[in-house]
């Protein structure tokens, strides 16, 4: 998954009695801005958050025309959680052009807007910050995190993958060849709904990573690939490209969760159709701005995404800007967290790694946004079914049990991304979260009515260590079979 650098913060509230010449005292400013402000140059430039105060005029006969703002499918989805009449509300409406029209007379380049938010991320100076700030229709101005890559997977080519790739499994009993991938579904009780025909289909499942190259791999041959953004680069072009960001880490997740080849590798959810958003800059010491992954999560929501899967944590980000902590990690904090609890209020179940730092007798280990109120927080076990010692631990800072559920994540079969029909071994809870989301789709497969929130009750219920939940096996390992009989008791309503 995701290495957090480890990062000596300057004294920044030695910094807060400092002021420049003209400095900014409104209060529409966040006191991380004026942080920032306070130690730029006058020729510095800073990503920065514009919230809006509203949607603008007549943007409420928007509402009469919903299908004009989400997709049937969105809709449809939505009814899980809201009646009929109440599907789309003021978070669905775009930002007022307008507003951003005043944005861009100042001299500012809207890179990004969020309609969840009401906000928009521009790059701005000293002195344009001061002009922000003097429009009328502007509510706050607060800094764009920008993280640190935060990997600690380890991913390494598989030494007995030609040996392997044309011989029988002797000890697979069930329908399909999972070959040396069989472990990890195994641990899941996977097989027993696969043996039954349930595959996924008709789930439309987002994965949001660093991006997705060698898609021409065996293990990808049948897989339904709706749609797919770069958010990086703005273009259409998720592999490696020419432009900006590596995509192996993307390559080898989506792989653990849809990828098929029988005596090889088979994902938990093969049959599914998938949506991929690259997100995170491979290429940069701040390969993460939030505003790609909630541009990433509004996109999946227009388009009528049921799940999704996100092996991106983030907590710290490089200096001189001020850092999220452990101590932010409440659910409310973080811009991302924020996104995702939206995104499952609006029907979609969001399955996040819960971050590799391991255990801390102090305070949680977590990165957001597995802090979500929301969310499912995925940790990983090792081939035994022990915590793996990477594996991040709760409670949130409000007190709530993380991460929620468990998942293989110490050699996980992997499509590798050298060649076409190589694999690999990895090892992080960016490879234990797709494979617990894989189940959550094997599980809306049969069940499409079940909310978010019923999903999670269900994996949560049915775990290794529901009986004795606790903030490092969160409820345990899923289980696929138990879960599943759990959600029919869940009825249409």
């Amino acid at each position: 998954m995701i290495k957090m650098k480890k990062i000596l913060l300057l004294p920044f509230l030695a910094l807060l009695t400092f002021s420049f010449q003209g400095s900014v005292t409104s209060s529409k400013l966040t006191e991380n801005l004026k942080v920032v402000i306070n130690r730029m140059s006058d020729q510095d430039s800073i990503a920065c958050w514009v919230f809006l105060k509203d949607k603008g005029q007549g943007s409420q006969k928007l509402f009469k025309t919903p299908e004009k703002l989400v997709s049937k499918r969105s809709l449809e989805r939505r009814k899980k959680y809201l009646p009929a009449d109440e599907l789309v509300n003021t978070t669905d409406l775009p930002v007022y052009g307008e507003y951003l029209k005043s944005l861009e007379s100042i001299g500012l380049v809207v890179k990004s807007k969020s309609k969840w938010l009401n906000s928009a991320c521009v790059q701005v100076t000293k002195a344009q910050v001061k002009e922000i700030e003097r429009l009328p229709f502007v509510s706050k101005i607060d800094l764009v995190m920008r993280f640190s890559k935060r990997y600690t997977n380890q991913v390494v080519d598989d030494p007995e993958t030609k040996q392997f790739q044309n011989e029988p499994n002797s000890k697979n009993e069930h329908a399909l060849n999972y070959g040396k991938s069989l472990r990890q579904n195994e641990m899941m009780n996977v097989p027993a709904l696969h043996d039954l025909g349930i595959t996924g289909k008709g789930v439309l499942v987002g994965v949001f990573d660093t991006g997705f190259n060698n898609l021409e791999h065996k293990a990808f041959e049948n897989i339904d690939i709706l749609a797919a953004w770069d958010f990086v680069n703005g273009d259409s072009d998720v592999s490696d490209g020419t432009d900006a960001g590596e995509g192996s880490h993307g390559t080898n997740v989506l792989s653990a969760i849809g990828g098929y080849s029988s005596g090889n590798l088979i994902g938990p959810a093969y049959g599914a159709t998938f949506l991929l958003a690259k997100t995170e800059n491979t290429d940069s010491e701040t390969p993460l701005e939030e505003d790609n992954w909630i541009s990433a999560i509004e996109w999946a929501d227009s388009i009528g995404v049921d799940l999704v899967t996100s092996s991106l944590g983030y907590l710290d980000y490089d200096p001189p800007f001020h850092s999220y902590s452990w101590k932010d990690m409440d659910g409310n904090t973080a811009r991302i967290t924020i996104a995702a609890d939206m995104a499952v209020g609006k029907g979609i179940a969001v399955f996040i790694s819960a971050g590799n730092e391991g255990p801390n007798a102090l305070h949680n280990t977590l990165s957001a946004p597995a802090d979500g109120d929301s969310v499912i927080a995925v940790g990983a076990v090792d081939q035994n079914g022990s915590i793996a010692y990477f594996s991040s631990v709760g409670p949130t800072v409000d007190g709530r049990i993380k991460p929620d559920i468990l998942a293989l994540g110490f050699g996980v079969r992997v499509a590798g991304t050298l060649t076409k029909s190589g694999y690999s071994l990895a090892s992080g809870t960016s490879f234990s979260c797709p494979l617990a989301a894989g189940v959550g789709v094997l599980l809306l497969s049969q069940q499409p009515w079940l909310s978010p929130v019923q999903l999670a009750d269900v994996l949560r219920s049915t775990a290794g260590n529901s009986l004795n939940p606790n903030n490092e096996m969160g409820w345990g390992v899923v289980n696929a079979l138990d879960a599943l009989n759990a959600a029919r008791s869940f009825k249409k309503q």
